[in-house]
C-alpha cells in the first residue's frame, strides 16, 4: 500500500507541478486551461500516452519527439510495474530504485528537448521539486496563484 500511495505522490507531484509552470511560460497572454487529466490524477496514475499529449502540449514536441518520448516513459512505466511486483525488493530499496527510474526517464526525455524546450522542461521539474519540499506542510506551493 505505501509503494502505491509514493508513486501516486510522485506521478501527482509530476503532473500538478507541470501545470503551474507552463501557466507562467505563457506570460498571462492567454487563459491557459489544466491539461487533459491533470484534475483526473487522484488514485490513479496517468498513462505514457496521456502524459506524452500533456508534454506535446505543453512543450510543443514534434512528431519525432513524441514518439521518442512515449518510448521512453513506457519503458519507465514497464520498470516500475516489475519493480512493483517484485516482492524480493526490500521498501527502502524499491523507493530509491523508483526514484533512479524516474531520473532516468526525465534526464532521457530532456535529452530529446532543444534549448526552449529544455528551459520550460527545467522549469516544469523545478516546480515538481517545490511541490515534492512542500507536500508535507499540506498544500502545494503557491496554490492560490494556481486558479
Amino acid at each position: 500500500m505505501r509503494k502505491h500511495w509514493l508513486l501516486a505522490l510522485v506521478l501527482a507531484a509530476m503532473v500538478y507541478a507541470v501545470t503551474p509552470a507552463i501557466a507562467q511560460d505563457n506570460g498571462g497572454n492567454e487563459q491557459q486551461t489544466p491539461p487533459a487529466g491533470a484534475r483526473e490524477h487522484g488514485h490513479g496514475h496517468m498513462d505514457p500516452a496521456r502524459r506524452t499529449e500533456m508534454l506535446t502540449r505543453q512543450l510543443k514536441l514534434n512528431q519525432d519527439q513524441q514518439a521518442k518520448v512515449l518510448d521512453i516513459l513506457k519503458s519507465a512505466q514497464s520498470q516500475a510495474e516489475s519493480l512493483r511486483s517484485d516482492s524480493s525488493v526490500a521498501p527502502e530499496d524499491r523507493r530509491a530504485k523508483m526514484m533512479d527510474i524516474h531520473k532516468a526517464s526525465n534526464d532521457q526525455i530532456r535529452e530529446l528537448l532543444n534549448p526552449d524546450q529544455q528551459k520550460k522542461w527545467d522549469a516544469m521539474q523545478s516546480r515538481r521539486q517545490e511541490w515534492m519540499e512542500h507536500r508535507g506542510e499540506g498544500q502545494p506551493p503557491d496554490s492560490s496563484q494556481q486558479h
